[in-house]
């Protein structure tokens, strides 16, 4: 990141706009939550609501009134201020399908980059009234207490999450996903954003998803370090652009990793 102490300055406001946003925008969520609504298939498959696309313009509405110069690249909108220095990524809803049926585990997601690197992170789950946020050298906070990852260091003791254990199985981690389940304590599918905030708060240890857009992964590599834990790429880059993201406490990163690298 920049050594420019005045970007540093900036990291707490930044993180108190993002969660101020967040938390607007996940008020638009909770209109629609538990109603009977008609989603619509994008191109790639997945499905959008107009709660999505409402959220996602309040919250380009309000970065850019507040930051006229910053970027923002969302996933139902695109890109802004291409080239921008500090650059905003936005999910207005991860977690879609959560959401359709009602399930509360959906969350509205913020990640700040500044020169590319990434600066702040905020997952708000406006259904379950909690707030994960995080700034680079500050520290991770749930509902504004220090949060922290779980000091488990046995996979037997451990809890593995993920969205959708048969995409995986489906998938190039496949084998490497069914070895790691069978030595964890327990697995479970508390999947999308949850399952990283889990990690990073000390309820989970491990949080496997093969398939992010940058926009699902955009706050967390921030949340899940700032807590102590790791995050990386399934091939163990530190990016939220390389397509998959593993969380976990840390003390079982190379485990994790390994087992997957032995499927591919």
């Amino acid at each position: 990141m920049s050594g420019n102490p005045a970007i540093h300055h900036d990291l707490a406001d930044l993180r108190r706009a993002a969660e101020d946003l967040a938390r607007q925008a996940g008020e638009i969520t909770l209109r629609y939550f538990g109603q009977r609504l008609a989603p619509e298939s994008k191109s790639d498959g997945t499905p959008v609501t107009r709660a999505d696309r409402e959220a996602e313009t309040a919250l380009r509405e309000g970065i850019l009134s507040r930051y006229p110069d910053h970027g923002v690249l969302g996933e139902e909108f695109g890109a802004t201020n291409e080239g921008a220095r500090v650059r905003w990524i936005v999910d207005p809803i991860d977690g879609t399908r959560s959401f359709i049926r009602g399930v509360p585990l959906y969350g509205v997601l913020i990640g700040i980059e500044i020169d590319g690197d990434p600066a702040v992170g905020v997952a708000h789950f406006p259904a379950l009234e909690e707030t994960v946020s995080a700034a680079a050298g500050r520290g991770c906070l749930w509902n504004g207490r220090p949060a922290r990852v779980s000091t488990v260091d046995r996979l037997e003791d451990a809890l593995l999450l993920t969205t959708d254990p048969e995409v995986l199985a489906a998938g190039p981690y496949g084998s490497g996903y069914a070895r790691l389940q069978s030595s964890v304590r327990y697995a479970r599918t508390w999947g999308d954003c949850y399952g990283h905030a889990l990690v990073a708060t000390g309820r989970a240890e491990i949080m496997i998803d093969p398939i992010l857009a940058a926009w699902d992964a955009a706050p967390l590599l921030t949340i899940v370090t700032e807590a102590g834990g790791s995050y990386t790429t399934a091939t163990g880059e530190p990016s939220i652009h390389g397509g998959s993201g593993v969380s976990s406490n840390g003390l079982l990163h190379p485990a994790a990793l390994d087992a997957l690298s032995a499927s591919v």
